[in-house]
């Protein structure tokens, strides 16, 4: 048992003695290096220089980081924020064609149930907890499903007291509005914690 583990950890011993010793500047210069020394395959060099980075074994910084918010918005660091956008505008979309279309039900389901159980909660989730390694994904998935329960029904509390009522689009709309103002938030709150750690 004990010699398979040091096998399995052989590779990211030389990995790390080859990257301490070239210097690669970057991780595709690493990568390179790492499939000439030791014989790998592109995406297994690739996998270790990302372990080696989990582990904290060596540092991979960004070159041009985005340095305003609205630039993090349109990074890739900000992806979970415009699929969360993606599925709230999907479900809008799949309520009101399933009206005419009749096919379109099914995953009007599917997503409604997304939208009310899971998405209001995952963005007050992402808001509090903004870094990576806070909660586990499980206890993100948990706790979503949780703050969800506790937020849809407050919603149509307040709805029942306007003008309004409890009805679909009063609901849509409120829904909507508090799902992308907690991502919107989230994204802010992690945009502060990246520019803490890029050092500025």
């Amino acid at each position: 048992m004990e010699s398979a583990l040091v096998k399995r950890n052989e590779p990211i011993e030389k990995a790390l003695k080859l990257i301490e010793k070239h210097r690669p500047k970057t991780v595709g210069q690493a990568v390179e290096l790492l499939t000439s020394k030791l014989k790998l395959k592109d995406y297994e060099a690739a996998r270790l220089i990302y372990e080696l980075a989990d582990k904290g074994e060596i540092g991979l910084v960004d070159p041009s980081p985005p340095r305003t918010f609205p630039k993090y918005l349109l990074s890739l660091r900000s992806l979970w924020f415009w699929i969360l956008t993606l599925l709230v505008s999907l479900t809008l979309i799949t309520i009101h064609l399933s009206e005419t279309i009749r096919p379109l039900m099914y995953l009007r389901y599917a997503l409604g149930s997304m939208f009310v159980l899971y998405l209001p909660g995952a963005s007050l989730i992402e808001a509090l907890y903004p870094k990576k390694g806070d909660l586990s994904q499980l206890e993100r998935l948990a706790l979503s499903i949780g703050l969800s329960l506790a937020l849809v029904p407050l919603v149509g509390l307040i709805l029942n007291y306007t003008p309004w009522g409890i009805r679909l689009a009063p609901i849509l709309a409120s829904l909507t509005a508090l799902t992308l103002a907690l991502a919107l938030l989230a994204s802010y709150r992690k945009f502060s914690y990246f520019k803490l750690e890029i050092g500025g």
